[in-house]
């Protein structure tokens, strides 16, 4: 089984890339979140998961352990196939969905193509034990108030023209760093700093 890949990309998009490493092309499958952190760069060494079928082999990419270790957990819940876990890491940051899960916000994984309340409920019921006991108990949960500020700064900078990726770095890291930003004036001012 394979475990990464290092070599050339020789091919990207937002949803794959092709890496090469003697003379073989690796069609590796990701999510947006490692394509923010491959986009600019032309040797990688991408960490892979491996899906057997019958019919196909297929790799996803992972630019941390700490994606693929959650698409692992996403992908062991009956119903979630490969594909639905990476667009669950495409829509939201694996810090996200590890908070969504261990704060049993059904209502995070609305924005996600293709789950409803009902695959959101089993997600969290499957999961929500093993990422609490992988964080020693205690959740790190985004308060329901710095969610909507952090949606509507994200749509405030999208509209005066910021590409959404890098603002949503931005924006996921104010949140932590600084919990008791409240305006969301003050989130887009911060957020504007972090990205000049």
């Amino acid at each position: 089984m394979l475990s990464y890949i290092k070599g050339q990309i020789t091919f990207k998009n937002p949803g794959f890339i092709i890496v090469e490493t003697h003379g073989l092309g690796y069609h590796v499958n990701i999510s947006l979140h490692t394509y923010a952190t491959v986009e600019k760069l032309e040797q990688v060494k991408i960490l892979v998961h491996e899906h057997i079928k019958e019919d196909s082999h297929t790799l996803y990419g992972f630019a941390a352990e700490e994606e693929r270790h959650l698409f692992r957990h996403l992908i062991s819940v009956s119903g979630i196939g490969p594909g639905t876990a990476q667009l669950i890491l495409s829509t939201l940051q694996p810090a996200e969905v590890r908070s969504a899960i261990i704060g049993e916000q059904v209502q995070a994984f609305k924005t996600v193509k293709g789950i409803g309340p009902k695959t959101a409920k089993r997600l969290i019921l499957d999961l929500k034990d093993k990422l609490l006991k992988e964080n020693d108990g205690a959740p790190v949960t985004l308060t329901p108030a710095n969610n909507t500020l952090r949606e509507e700064a994200l749509s405030a900078l999208a509209a005066l023209a910021f590409a959404k990726i890098p603002v949503q770095k931005a924006l996921n890291k104010i949140v932590k760093t600084q919990p008791d930003v409240q305006k969301v004036e003050e989130l887009i001012k911060l957020a504007l700093r972090e990205l000049s």
